[in-house]
This record gives C-alpha cells, sequence and structure tokens, in this order.
C-alpha cells in the first residue's frame, strides 16, 4: 500500500473511531413474545447507522428485564448467542418501567456516548432511532421522540392523555406533549440524571427540569408486534399521580385555596341563616343538611388522599432504599 492509501486508510479509521457509541436501552417485562422480533431489528438498526457513518460499531443493545414472570432471561441469553451486541441486565425484582429504564442508563452511562429508551414491542419507530442520532450529533444533549398524531388510539385513550398532559400544564408540571419514555440522552444528561436521588422517579417530568440542548423528533406509532400491552387502566393512573406529586405541591395549594372559597361561602350562609331565623322564616331542611354533607366529606376524603400521596411519598424517600438490584447481567 503506498503512503496515500495510507493515509486515506488512516483518515477513515479516524473518522470512524469518532462515531459516537450508541446504546439502546429496552426495558422488558413479560416480552417473551415480542424479544424475538425486536432484538433482530434493533440491531439491524445499529448496522444501518454504523454503514452510513453515524454510529461507531462498537454500539449495542441493552435489555433490562425488570422481573419478567415468563421466559424473557432464557430468550434474551439465547439472542445474546446470535448476536453477541445484545447485551443484557436483570433485575432482582419487578421494579417497573421507570426503574428498569434508570438502571439500563445507569448501566451503560459509563460505556456510551448516548442512549435512547424504548419499549420492547417496537411501536417506537426504528427510523426515528436514525434522526434522533443525527438530532445528537447536531449537538443537541436531549432528543425526544414525539408522536405526529394519536389516530391509532382509541377515543378513551386518546382524549385521557390529552386531559393528562393538560392537567399536569395546569398543576405546574412541565412535560412534552405526546412523549412517553422514547428518546435520546447524551453522558452529559445521563451524568445529570445520576444526581437525581429521588425514590419516585418520573423520567418524563425529569428530562425538562434538567435543561440542556434539546429536539424533537416527530414519528408515527405502530401497533405492538407481538404480545399484549402492560399498561392498564390502574397502572396509566398511578403513572399520573406519581407524576403530578413528584414535580409539583400544587394540589395541595387548590385544597386550600378550596377551602377559601368555601369559607367565604360559609359566611354568607351564615347571614341567610340568621336573617331567615330573625324572620321567622326558618325551616329545617333535611335534604340540603345531608347534601352538604355528602359534599363537605367528599371534599374532606379527597383532601386527604391528596394529602396522603405526599406524606407517602415522604416515607418512602426518608428510607432512603436502593432503587432496584440487578441479579444477572450479560456485559459481555
Amino acid at each position: 500500500m503506498n503512503s496515500s492509501n495510507q493515509t486515506i486508510a488512516a483518515g477513515a479509521v479516524a473518522e470512524y473511531n469518532q462515531c459516537p457509541v450508541i446504546a439502546l436501552v429496552v426495558p422488558c417485562y413479560n416480552e417473551e413474545e415480542a424479544l424475538p422480533v425486536t432484538a433482530p431489528t434493533l440491531i439491524g438498526v445499529l448496522d444501518r447507522m454504523v454503514e452510513e457513518g453515524i454510529a461507531s460499531g462498537e454500539s449495542f443493545v441493552l435489555c433490562v428485564d425488570d422481573g419478567s414472570k415468563d421466559h424473557t432471561w432464557s430468550i434474551i441469553e439465547k439472542l445474546h448467542e446470535r448476536y453477541p451486541r445484545l447485551l443484557a441486565i436483570s433485575l432482582a425484582h419487578n421494579r417497573g418501567q421507570q426503574n428498569a429504564m434508570l438502571a439500563g442508563l445507569m448501566t451503560v452511562r459509563p460505556i456510551c456516548d448516548a442512549a435512547i429508551t424504548l419499549d420492547a414491542d417496537l411501536q417506537d419507530s426504528p427510523d426515528a432511532i436514525i434522526e434522533m442520532v443525527k438530532e445528537y450529533r447536531n449537538g443537541a444533549d436531549i432528543v425526544y421522540g414525539v408522536r405526529s398524531s394519536r389516530k391509532s388510539d382509541s377515543w378513551f385513550k386518546r382524549n385521557s392523555a390529552r386531559a393528562f398532559y393538560k392537567l399536569q400544564r395546569r398543576l405546574g408540571l412541565e412535560t412534552i406533549y405526546d412523549h412517553s419514555e422514547f428518546r435520546l440522552m447524551d453522558r452529559r444528561a445521563l451524568d445529570c440524571l445520576s444526581e437525581y436521588g429521588e425514590s419516585n422517579i418520573f423520567l418524563r417530568g425529569i428530562m425538562p427540569h434538567i435543561g440542556l440542548n434539546s429536539a424533537i423528533v416527530r414519528y408515527d406509532r405502530s401497533a405492538r408486534n407481538a404480545g399484549e400491552t402492560k399498561y392498564s387502566v390502574g397502572k396509566l393512573i398511578s403513572i399520573s399521580i406519581d407524576g403530578i406529586t413528584s414535580f409539583t405541591a400544587q394540589p395541595m395549594r387548590l385544597i386550600f385555596m378550596v377551602g377559601v372559597a368555601l369559607l367565604l361561602l360559609d359566611v354568607f350562609i351564615g347571614i341567610w341563616v340568621l336573617v331567615s331565623l330573625f324572620l321567622g322564616k326558618a325551616i329545617s331542611g333535611w335534604a340540603s343538611i345531608m347534601l352538604s354533607i355528602w359534599f363537605l366529606g367528599s371534599l374532606m376524603l379527597i383532601a386527604l388522599g391528596i394529602i396522603g400521596e405526599y406524606i407517602g411519598k415522604i416515607f418512602v424517600e426518608v428510607k432512603n432504599r436502593p432503587r432496584y438490584a440487578i441479579a444477572k447481567e450479560i456485559l459481555k
């Protein structure tokens, strides 16, 4: 090989080494049906990025088994034998999607330049992954995957999601509309995330709070590639409550404002009762008394429930227990 060819080859190697190492972090809970399809698809996406020169050949997929009760882990082990770039960790107990993603992000943090979290069902567009990496290479520290529309959702899911985002904004919680957990974070963002020590973690709320340079990639969400969704209505409501109570005390302020409004109303009612009494028009009204009791009783129970949510979070936080424990790992 002559000197000019050697120079070109050396330049190509240098450019290749400068490509970022991308980690695709995939939380998995009972995904034995989806993983045989998801794994080769994501490996194929990494291969495309390597061929296009936008990602390093050391890029990899990290599956996080969140204490699955099916054969998810054994399937991951078999997939690793076929695809060495598919790595994995297994949590000792089911800790929920938020903690599973956090475990994966903290695992890949020292060994990647940027990490992308996405679901195991491939509803998040693989093509959007490539666009995210391009935005990162253009200077974005955090890239949000945002749905272009919700036409594929049912009427209930579409309208409940809109109501949820509007409620979050009204209560002072900053989130990205129509963004779930599909996002890219570079090493600087991961370092910032590692400083957040709360046990009740809500990543969708933390990301805008971190700040840094951000970008948005829009995509069309697809149907699940296999299996059934793990998000029941109860889980979605639980996530909503955790998100609101983890980032804002506005609900308790609303309770106070309602109490003030009721106090003013009581003043007018008291004046009306006294006037009626002096004019001899006071009539005992069973219906009005019962309605008042039920209304105020319900209001007090709601208020106690909201306060209880905050006290419960304080109870969990002061214990300072580990958020997860890794039982098994495949990192080579």
